[in-house]
């Protein structure tokens, strides 16, 4: 139970952090309104890193279905505990996107624009290409998952604190080099939990919720993710 928990409270601090970023910096009214990409793709990177010094040793701090998923397939962690995982990952990305709205009720008030309420929750592409958009995600992820089994590697790969900030570097470098081609879910609980709040949540004209394309971030990440285990697991380190 105490993993359970811990990916519930780690995915819902992600998502709190993460998705409160996008409201802070596009939203009206909003104190830091305009700072731009750079400040979100850092904060994207915070919002990983933080719960996983709080939730590390409790379940691996995974906050992720398709990290889940890749782990249990390359043996790391045992299936029985996938569903676990992923319901709570789920559950704790929709709480979190619930808070930014109430946190950011005023502001989403105050924003017209239906895409950019949206935008606040889930991702979009740039362009609409299903296909290019759902290998964005897969190479995206492939990237997470691949140096997240690559930290084994490094110098001081035992040391927690140097493990997380390693992943912080590795969400800031793809959020800064592939981001702006899909919004780089690379997690479908980030983009589904999220969605799905947008979705039921009373806000004020808010547009569709865009499910049409959410096959992307929500199979994409998990493509990417086994990918990445089942190269790095076939290469003789």
């Amino acid at each position: 139970m105490l993993a359970y928990i811990a990916e519930f409270l780690g995915t819902m601090i992600l998502i709190l952090l993460g998705c409160g970023v996008v409201a802070n910096v596009n939203l009206n009214k909003s104190g830091m309104k305009g700072a731009g990409p750079i400040q979100i793709t850092l904060a994207w990177g915070l919002a990983v890193m933080i719960p996983a010094y709080i939730f590390g040793a409790a379940s691996g701090a995974h906050f992720n279905p398709a990290l889940t998923i890749a782990l249990a397939v390359d043996g790391t962690i045992p299936w029985s505990i996938v569903p676990g995982y992923i319901v709570a990952q789920f559950a704790g990305a929709f709480l979190g996107a619930c808070l930014v709205y109430v946190l950011y009720k005023g502001q989403f008030d105050e924003t017209e624009d239906g895409t950019t309420k949206r935008g606040v929750f889930c991702t979009a592409p740039s362009i609409d290409n299903k296909p290019l958009n759902f290998l964005s995600e897969i190479i995206g992820t492939f990237v997470l998952v691949f140096a997240i089994k690559g930290i084994s590697n490094v110098a001081g790969a035992g040391d927690v604190g140097l493990n997380n900030i390693f992943v912080f570097g590795i969400i800031v470098s793809i959020g800064m080099s592939l981001g702006g081609l899909t919004g780089y879910a690379i997690n479908p609980a980030r983009d589904i939990g999220p969605r799905l709040a947008h979705a039921v949540l009373p806000i004020k004209n808010k547009c569709d919720s865009g499910w049409g394309y959410s096959i992307v971030p929500l199979l994409g990440p998990i493509v990417g993710a086994v990918l990445a285990v089942l190269v790095y697991g076939a290469i003789p380190w």
